[in-house]
């Protein structure tokens, strides 16, 4: 069983560090990147605070299919570069979107959601999939959560 040591009253900056040291912990040893996902998507649903939804959609051909994540179901599959995640992966940055409803082509899997952070996944050039997360609050994600998350991402597929 595995114990976390994350402060969740910490700042910003450094709760996204105790969550890239906490998941370099989780996932050390195991080669399974399903497992790892799935242990990444309950991190990060379970230590950041007013977020409905954390997962991962992985690149499958030339589309995003559903990985492991937390939260209520979700679409299974997006097409590249149709809605927040498929933009995200289709221009390979990150994507911070303060109201979803005023994003063009959003794609709603979750009514409750109001704004979204996309973060791709690219190990040596290669597009893996995304890093998805929403929140029921109007701009909750913000330039700390991009490089935080951008550096949770790194910890996942390095």
């Amino acid at each position: 069983m595995h114990v976390s040591h994350i402060d969740l009253n910490a700042p910003k900056a450094q709760l996204y560090a105790q969550l890239a040291e906490e998941l370099r912990a989780l996932i050390a040893g195991e080669s399974d990147w399903i497992a790892n996902l799935a242990n990444a998507s309950a991190l990060l649903y379970h230590s950041l605070p007013n977020v409905n939804w954390a997962g991962f959609y992985l690149l499958r051909q030339d589309e995003l299919v559903v990985g492991p994540f937390q939260g209520r179901p979700a679409c299974v599959r997006i097409k590249m570069g149709r809605g927040v995640c498929g933009t995200a992966a289709a221009r390979r940055t990150t994507i911070i979107v303060p109201n979803v409803n005023e994003f063009p082509g959003h794609i709603a899997c979750d009514s409750a959601s109001n704004s979204e952070i996309v973060v791709p996944m690219i190990q040596h050039n290669e597009l893996l999939g995304v890093l998805d997360i929403d929140s029921p609050t109007q701009g909750r994600f913000d330039e700390e959560d991009r490089q935080g998350l951008e550096a949770f991402v790194e910890a996942l597929i390095a």
